[in-house]
């Protein structure tokens, strides 16, 4: 019976859900090749530090956020979503050959930063499409299989990387060429496979970052933002989960595996913990995320065999299952229909700043006192954060759903 009745809701989700998952399943494959390996690529052939290589990161992820915010306005003003995410997907893909070609730690910056304003300018437009199409009581599925479907291209990617370095004698440069295949796959699947809903007649267009149109996203959406604000310093750079494993004892060629071990647990886990939150408080959802959080942290700081580290990254994978879904599921029900692509935009804007700072935290503490400051320094402020949830009346962000 139980069975029965999650395959009814998978076949309620719209069909383009569907389309949206599969792209983005083909371009984080693109993406993990490169970023499974980038971080010993880093360290071993261009001779960065874990500091610079924090740097990289936190600039990197910063970016996309920024470039959120513009394409979130502007995707709620053209109302369009669609020609953006393709935009944004295609420079994406385009900007992988730069990995393979790159001589220094700056050229991989530049890569970097334009693989990431390729991932803002199609991130939030994506996320408002979904909100767009799907109806209001299946949204945490919605976003939970959306997200399922991008985690399951981040264990493929992983595993494709793990066979060419095996194949090719860990020759990084020939796996981050392979990587343009499938993103360019992602590019035209979404061309030809998405049909936007039309723009409700009589909407006008406006402006949606002036400031009377910012005021109607409430305070409900802000505690939103602050939130995922505060949990973004928990939450620095996954190139800090790969130098653990690097440090382990492991093989280059099989490192990545590390990476394959934590998204089979986030793609596992996403859709039903995405499902949960439509029934289930989503503060009490996220406090249970943030615990997983703090143990896969603890776990990562106190254990340097490889079985150690695989069941603290797993942990990790665990808790991006619970909250990553929950997240986006938050933002859209607290914000406008007309300005949920900027509700997206600005969320992840302030989200990907802190987690600039975060990973230049994690490098520098990596660096100067050791690999288990930067997980316990992560612990931290994960505990911050659960403080903040209780420490006011946070509003239920369920509200809007009825």
């Amino acid at each position: 019976m139980q069975v029965r009745f999650r395959i009814s809701v998978l076949e309620r989700i719209p069909r383009s859900v569907w389309i949206l998952g599969f792209v983005s399943l083909l371009m984080d494959v693109s993406s993990e090749i490169i970023h499974s390996l980038l971080p010993m690529f880093m360290m071993v052939s261009l001779g960065a530090s874990a500091a610079t290589i924090g740097l990289v990161e936190g600039i990197a992820e910063a970016t996309a956020p920024i470039v959120k915010v513009f394409s979130g306005a502007l995707s709620d003003y053209l109302g369009n979503r669609k020609w953006l995410a393709v935009a944004g997907y295609a420079l994406g893909a385009l900007s992988k050959p730069l990995f393979a070609i790159a001589p220094t730690v700056g050229v991989v910056m530049t890569a970097r930063v334009i693989d990431r304003v390729g991932k803002g300018i199609r991130g939030a437009p994506r996320d408002a499409l979904v909100a767009d199409v799907t109806p209001v009581h299946l949204r945490g599925a919605a976003f939970g299989l959306r997200q399922s479907l991008d985690t399951v291209g981040a264990v493929l990617g992983p595993l494709c990387a793990v066979i060419i370095m095996l194949l090719w004698a860990d020759n990084f440069r020939l796996a981050f060429w392979l990587a343009v295949i499938p993103g360019l796959l992602a590019v035209a699947l979404l061309t030809v496979g998405i049909h936007e809903p039309a723009r409700e007649p009589g909407v006008k267009r406006v402006n949606p970052v002036r400031l009377e149109n910012l005021k109607m996203l409430g305070a409900n959406y802000w505690w939103v933002v602050a939130i995922g604000a505060v949990f973004a310093l928990a939450r620095f750079s996954e190139a800090f989960l790969v130098l653990r494993a690097m440090g382990s004892g492991v093989p280059v060629a099989l490192v990545p595996l590390v990476m394959v071990a934590m998204n089979i647990v986030y793609s596992l886990s996403a859709y039903p913990f995405g499902k949960l939150a439509d029934t289930m408080n989503h503060t009490r959802l996220l406090i249970a995320g943030l615990v997983v959080l703090i143990v896969s942290d603890i776990v990562l700081a106190q254990g340097s065999h490889w079985s150690i580290v695989l069941l603290g990254v797993a942990l990790w994978g665990l808790h991006m299952g619970m909250t990553q879904g929950l997240l986006a599921t938050m933002v859209s029900h607290t914000a406008p229909a007309q300005l949920r692509g900027t509700a997206f935009g600005f969320f992840n804007l302030l989200s990907g700043v802190v987690t600039l700072v975060s990973s230049v935290i994690a490098g520098e503490l990596w660096d100067k006192i050791g690999a288990a400051a930067t997980f316990y320094a992560g612990a931290v402020f994960s505990l911050a954060t659960i403080v903040l949830l209780l420490s006011g009346k946070a509003p239920d962000t369920r509200a809007a759903t009825h």
